[in-house]
């Protein structure tokens, strides 16, 4: 009893063993003719076997025989026990199985899961532009694929990278289209990117198309190049810190090249026209500065769409403590700050001396009309007295001797 247990354990799992060893993954090209064997029929009639099958065309399983009927147009059993479909369609994807009975009495099992494809033409990027501008969302292109399925996916590339939406620089607008009659699929990809500032003058794009199933080679575009065109930059100038302040030995000055895209360029410095061994940097910090670190600094940002752009020069000045010399002073901006501040101490005096010799000259015609008069006055009193005086001296001589 122990010993045909145990055989009829085995023969168990050999029947299942051949049941699974039977299933397939078929893939079909639609439109072309596909075969599928039935595992231990009999190459000749009479056979035992039934063919089910559920698909896209069927509702529920629907039985096949060697006899054949209406679904002849659609899938018959050859006389050999294999199934056989005249032009396979996106309706067939499902699954097929056979049981047949061999000879000596075996029941087979066979079992396919059949799916179908179609290679779409090459993509092609439609609408792309002309050039692209830096700091800005610009649209490259659309890239389109028609006549595939399953869907499968579009991806776009630059210099050879793939490129993965972020949000930000890269950006990807995605639609699908189904044919209401094919039942095939149209994809269509638009691509936004945002160059970055002081970037490469030229970008290189491409479109690929993956298709949903595996082991198929994806298909790509021609490739695409943009020109990236870049306004003339802003100058470059360089910032000193202290502003204004006093520099003197062993203290700190720091120097700053300021640009309109600090992270992508290249900035070197320059003291007294000779460039400077170190490595690029947008800032220059001058610890525990000595005479000797004295001298004019200037930067140089090297666009790739423009070349290299030197800034102005800045003077750096040293001096001993007593004597508090001011930090720095750019050279020609420096001069003209000065200047303008005399100019504007120098017309403010001169309109004080205006407004003083204007109020000057009107206190003194005040002070001489009031002199005018008292000036009459007197002299009317002169004259009286002088008459009063001419009665009296010729009284005194009539009474003389």
């Amino acid at each position: 009893m122990a010993a045909r247990a145990a055989a009829g354990a085995w023969v168990l799992v050999l029947s299942l063993w051949g049941a699974v060893v039977g299933d397939r993954n078929i893939t079909a090209r639609i439109g072309k003719p596909l075969v599928l064997n039935c595992r231990g029929a009999p190459k000749k009639p009479p056979q035992q076997l039934e063919w089910k099958l559920n698909t896209g065309r069927t509702e529920a399983w629907k039985v096949l025989s060697p006899e054949g009927g209406s679904w002849d147009s659609v899938a018959r059993v050859l006389p050999n026990g294999s199934l056989l479909l005249p032009a396979v369609g996106i309706q067939d994807e499902g699954t097929f199985r056979c049981q047949a009975t061999s000879r000596n009495g075996k029941e087979m099992r066979s079992a396919y899961q059949v799916r179908v494809y179609q290679i779409p033409g090459k993509p092609e990027i439609v609408s792309p532009a002309s050039e692209l501008m830096p700091g800005v969302p610009n649209k490259v292109g659309t890239c389109v694929s028609e006549g595939g399925y399953p869907a499968g996916t579009l991806n776009w590339h630059s210099d050879g990278k793939l490129l993965i939406p972020d949000g930000k620089g890269v950006s990807v607008l995605e639609e699908t289209t189904r044919h209401p009659q094919t039942g095939l699929f149209t994809l269509q990809s638009a691509l936004m990117v945002t160059p970055a500032w002081g970037g490469a003058p030229h970008l290189t794009f491409s479109c690929s198309f993956s298709p949903g199933l595996p082991r198929r080679r994806a298909l790509h575009t021609a490739s695409i190049q943009l020109r990236v065109w870049e306004p003339v930059p802003p100058e470059v100038q360089v910032m000193i810190q202290p502003e204004g302040g006093k520099l003197v030995r062993g203290s700190t000055v720091t120097l700053t090249c300021e640009t309109p895209a600090q992270s992508s360029l290249q900035i070197h410095w320059i003291k007294d026209g000779i460039p400077l061994h170190l490595a690029p940097s947008p800032v220059l910090l001058l610890s525990d500065v000595e005479f000797d670190d004295e001298g004019s600094y200037s930067c140089v940002a090297t666009y790739p769409s423009h070349g290299p752009q030197e800034s102005p020069a800045v003077r750096v000045v040293i001096g001993e403590a007593e004597e508090e010399p001011i930090a720095g002073s750019v050279e020609g901006q420096g001069l003209g700050t000065v200047a303008l501040a005399l100019g504007i101490l120098g017309g403010l005096g001169v309109a004080a001396l205006l407004i003083g010799a204007i109020m000057w000259q009107r206190q003194r015609g005040r002070r001489e009309e009031r002199k005018a008069p008292e000036n009459q006055e007197e002299e009317e009193e002169r004259a009286e007295l002088n008459q009063s005086e001419e009665p009296e001296a010729a009284e005194s001589g009539a009474a003389g001797p």
